[in-house]
């Protein structure tokens, strides 16, 4: 397995869960009529900064988990290539 793979999958994975866990965590402090609660305006700064922060790391991810897919597919489309122009040159 190429590393361009594993770290397709493992970026592509933080990216995502990453997106999840702060939409998640957004959910569930909203109230029945849709606010977001918070306890404090400092918290409320603090947190939806981070949370702004978090979203564009875990954009960043995803782009680089998909680029490191797109990478590892070219070069296995490669190779194949390579490996029946050898076999046209080359006969049995």
């Amino acid at each position: 397995m190429g590393a361009s793979l594993v770290l397709g999958i493992i970026f592509l994975v933080l990216g995502l869960g990453l997106r999840y866990w702060i939409n998640r965590r957004k959910f569930y402090r909203r109230s029945p009529t849709g606010a977001e609660g918070f306890s404090s305006y400092e918290k409320s700064v603090i947190i939806k900064t981070s949370e702004r922060l978090g979203k564009w790391i875990a954009y960043a991810l995803i782009i680089f988990g998909v680029l490191f897919l797109w990478s590892y597919s070219r070069q296995k489309k490669e190779k194949e290539k390579a490996s029946q122009n050898m076999e046209i040159q080359n006969p049995r």
